[in-house]
């Protein structure tokens, strides 16, 4: 009996159905992901540890192969000791230690993993009976489910490691869809991944970065690019991350084993206030490539500088400074408290190796606000580290229905000007450049193929694309809104005003006779 991605959906989906109307679809994530992880680790320890007994007599042999799997599970931690004592009044403590146990026992690789995890939370999984009714119907969900891995069948070309790796993608973004506003912190579309995997042209030896990874998939997306286009190996991928959000953080580490990217560097806590990637003498760590859906507009994203909530000054607010950053990422200008979409890019650029390149989700308000985002937008140009923007259609992401665009950045770029694409409207067929779904948007291969090749074209195209020279920029104030630069403005259809008066004419005419014949009719029925 083979298992194949779509039975590890199924499992999961009988999970998300145990969950339903329990608890919140933005915390399904929370119960019924790990589960499926500690299934996997399970079921993929005791195949190894049989194997092992089969080819070792001497148990001293044995226990020293053992010792050198890449982890190891105790029996009263796996996942099958767990359903066995699935009837136990103490069912959420006992999933919960077995959590611990596997952190415990594989530090380098799980600690801290399963932390913002509670499966003995009567607040969020109901009273005792409801609880344990509950969990012991999610163990039963992913009994059958057979995850050793020579009992996977992955899809043509992929890897046992892709099934399962795939399935937990694809159920992230089923529980972000599920989860609506809550769901963007975490997620960022497939689609999109693939857009700004193609437009930052990873190698295979690149260094790969993402301030604010979520769930590590746009990440993970950007490395397997670049194996895919060079035929490498996981192995050879040097990815880093940080996420503030314990949940997201948990998932990201999870998401990355399950890829088989065992050696990922993938940091928890606050970017910005605490940036956790750094080099030998402290410095902000340096990386080729960097891509991010960071949180939109972000409100008090400064709050960590001030972390004891000291006064700047009697009867004053704390106000964010430049002087307050050891690393200088704001010494072009500090963004508005409210607003941190800034901060992020600026950290970004702080964190690019020279030749290096980032690709960014942003509100389309960063293109052109004023104030301290204006002055900092000036610096950038005159620095000439802008390389495109790329207008996105709205409704694309979880959590928002505005539209966002991708601002692109090089370090030590071979030309000044900017590229400006508006994806958001229709080709020269008049057909949408995506694919209008009823509750979101989509991209298919083909707009990301005319985005891609906009892209790398670098031609004017009319009402899709035009190159900007720095000239043009600065003579708009250094304002970046999409429709200074392409012209999508559509020419409305010329109206003949006699004709449609004589429309009017003949439509009265027909409305008097229809008037008559009605009466008429009311006549003969005596009303």
């Amino acid at each position: 009996m083979v298992t194949t991605r779509k039975d590890i959906e199924a499992a999961l989906w009988r999970g998300a159905n145990t969950f339903r109307g329990a608890i919140d679809a933005a915390n399904y994530k929370d119960y019924i992901l790990p589960m499926l992880f500690v299934k996997y680790l399970s079921d993929t320890y005791i195949e190894s540890v049989d194997d092992l007994r089969k080819r070792y007599d001497d148990p001293v042999r044995l226990q020293r192969a053992i010792s050198r799997l890449p982890f190891v599970i105790k029996e009263e931690h796996t996942f099958s000791w767990l359903y066995e004592n699935r009837y136990s009044e103490n069912l959420g403590e006992l999933i919960n230690v077995a959590l611990r146990g596997i952190e415990d026992d594989n530090p380098s690789l799980f600690a801290g993993i399963f932390r913002s995890i509670d499966f003995n939370s009567e607040a969020m999984l109901g009273n005792l009976k409801q609880k344990n009714t509950r969990l012991r119907e999610l163990l039963e969900d992913f009994e059958s489910l057979d995850l050793r891995p020579s009992s996977i069948k992955p899809d043509e070309g992929k890897v046992a490691a892709d099934a399962i790796g795939d399935a937990y993608e694809y159920m992230i973004g089923e529980f972000a869809g599920q989860a609506g506003k809550k769901a963007g912190s975490f997620f960022t579309p497939p689609e999109i991944s693939e857009l700004m995997a193609r437009i930052v042209d990873p190698k295979i030896n690149d260094t790969m970065y993402d301030p604010t990874c979520g769930s590590g998939s746009l990440l993970i997306k950007t490395g397997r690019t670049a194996i895919k286009k060079e035929n490498g190996n996981v192995k050879h991928l040097a990815l880093y991350g940080q996420e503030m959000n314990g949940s997201s953080w948990s998932m990201a580490k999870m998401n990355m084993f399950l890829h088989e990217i065992l050696d990922a560097k993938i940091a928890w806590g606050d970017t910005l206030a605490n940036p956790l990637h750094l080099d030998t003498d402290g410095n902000l760590a340096q990386f080729d490539v960097i891509v991010a859906n960071m949180p939109f507009s972000q409100d008090k994203w400064a709050a960590g500088f001030n972390p004891g909530g000291e006064m700047a000054g009697k009867g004053k607010e704390f106000k964010m400074e430049a002087s307050l950053d050891k690393f200088h990422r704001f010494d072009w200008g500090v963004p508005p408290a409210s607003k941190g979409d800034w901060a992020f890019l600026l950290h970004m650029i702080a964190s690019l190796k020279s030749g290096g390149r980032i690709a960014a989700v942003v509100p389309h308000g960063v293109l052109f606000r004023g104030a301290s985002e204006g002055r900092i937008r000036q610096a950038v140009i005159e620095k000439n580290l802008l390389d495109a923007v790329i207008g996105l259609p709205a409704n694309l992401f979880y959590g928002t229905s505005i539209p966002a665009c991708i601002m692109v950045f090089k370090k030590n770029r071979n030309r000044d000007d900017v590229l400006f694409i508006d994806a958001s409207g229709k080709d020269e067929h008049g057909e949408l450049r995506y694919k209008k779904d009823k509750n979101q948007n989509r991209l298919e291969t083909k707009h990301i193929e005319d985005i891609v090749n906009a892209y790398q074209n670098r031609m004017d195209s009319k009402k899709f694309a035009h190159v900007a020279t720095v000239e043009e920029i600065k003579a708009n104030e250094y304002n970046l809104n999409i429709p200074r630069y392409v012209d999508t403005f559509e020419d409305e259809e010329f109206v003949n005003i006699d004709e449609v008066q004589t429309n009017i004419v003949h439509i009265q005419k027909e409305l008097d006779e229809v008037e008559v014949q009605m009466a008429r009719y009311l006549e003969e029925l005596g009303l």
